[in-house]
């Protein structure tokens, strides 16, 4: 399945042009539904200041959440990827913070995940581990991991995800991710699969990729809960 070509098209909603799959099935796992606007007639005041509009006083819904506010607490204009918008788009205070974050994931932590890392992984209870790359696919729907074999782990299809430490980093901060712990169903199955990731070789480069899969699987866990 993972080879099936995720084909794109342009899509005109209330909110603005979207980038989106052809197909809905291939939506990357990290995307969220755009919200229903609360309608007009239910909302006669700001839902931040309580300010009552008019004909000077306009309303205005936030893309990411659907509610209703006055110009002033809603002017500002920001990126949304995770709902494929081309360009930012108006948002809450409390929206375009958390989507400025967001945009924070999308430039730096994905690109991480892309690349990939080097791990020794050991699947379910075996005695038998491999060196192997692990990298996000390009449609952010797959764990690749290359090595003298080669597997795939649906993200939709990851049940939990433990980032595993190895003691503090130097200066008593908090401790550097050494490893991955996964629970998951492999295709056509519906027994739980577990599999570990230890870094090897480049540890730093390890860490870093295990620090991005940590805020992806926040971002995961957001969108299933939508």
């Amino acid at each position: 399945m993972s080879s099936v070509p995720d084909g794109k098209k342009l899509v005109r909603s209330p909110s603005g042009l979207r980038m989106v799959p052809e197909n809905g099935a291939f939506n990357s796992p990290f995307s969220l539904d755009e919200p229903q606007w609360v309608p007009d007639k239910e909302c006669p005041r700001c839902m931040q200041c309580d300010t009552k509009f008019d004909f000077i006083r306009r309303k205005h819904h936030c893309r990411r959440c659907g509610r209703c506010f006055c110009d002033k607490c809603c002017s500002k204009k920001v990126a949304l990827p995770r709902m494929c918008f081309v360009d930012p788009v108006r948002q809450c205070a409390e929206c375009g913070l958390v989507s400025q974050k967001e945009v924070e994931f999308y430039d730096r932590q994905l690109k991480v995940l892309l690349g990939g890392g080097t791990f020794v992984v050991t699947l379910g209870t075996s005695d038998k581990s491999e060196t192997m790359t692990c990298r996000l696919s390009n449609n952010h729907r797959y764990l690749f991991l290359d090595g003298e074999s080669h597997f795939e782990v649906e993200l939709s299809r990851i049940s939990s995800m433990q980032i595993l430490t190895d003691g503090t980093s130097p200066g008593g901060g908090s401790a550097r991710p050494s490893g991955m712990l996964l629970h998951y169903k492999p295709m056509g199955s519906q027994d739980v699969q577990q599999l570990r990731l230890e870094a090897v070789e480049d540890k730093k480069v390890a860490s870093f990729w295990l620090a991005a899969m940590h805020k992806a699987a926040k971002l995961l866990y957001e969108a299933r809960d939508q």
